[in-house]
């Protein structure tokens, strides 16, 4: 049964989904976008090193967020996985150069292991002003 009151978001300037699941989804003002990980979007591995993986990331949400009509300013909640939480001050570091006050909910943990080897993968929630 579909859900036609959802929207499907869908760029060509972050990577592609490797799964049965959309970049983003959005239901009324709120977009959920899923994880990213450090491809570029023609798909390829960015993982020279943590901060190159992290940058990877934080550009990719910043194209599902501009296809969905908003920016990472908008950003409510961030959901952080990293496989090594040694690289949480080099995170933080990064995500406040393209993040700004006020920086939006967070919850960051150490996980096992990411998709194709990756080091971090993030995902959010963004609020876009109602019309």
């Amino acid at each position: 049964m579909s859900n036609s009151t959802l929207q499907t978001i869908a760029t060509d300037q972050a990577p592609q989904a490797i799964g049965p699941y959309s970049q983003a989804v959005c239901s009324g003002t709120l977009v959920f976008l899923s994880g990213q990980i450090p491809l570029s979007p023609a798909g390829e591995l960015q993982n020279e090193s943590f901060a190159v993986e992290a940058h990877q990331v934080m550009q990719n949400l910043a194209a599902v967020c501009k296809a969905a009509g908003g920016d990472l300013d908008q950003l409510v909640k961030l959901n952080v996985y990293v496989t090594d939480l040694a690289n949480f001050a080099t995170l933080n570091e990064i995500m406040a150069s393209y993040l700004s006050q006020p920086y939006p909910a967070r919850a960051a943990v150490q996980v096992a292991a990411l998709p194709r080897g990756a080091q971090v993968e993030i995902e959010g929630i963004m609020q876009l002003c109602a019309e």
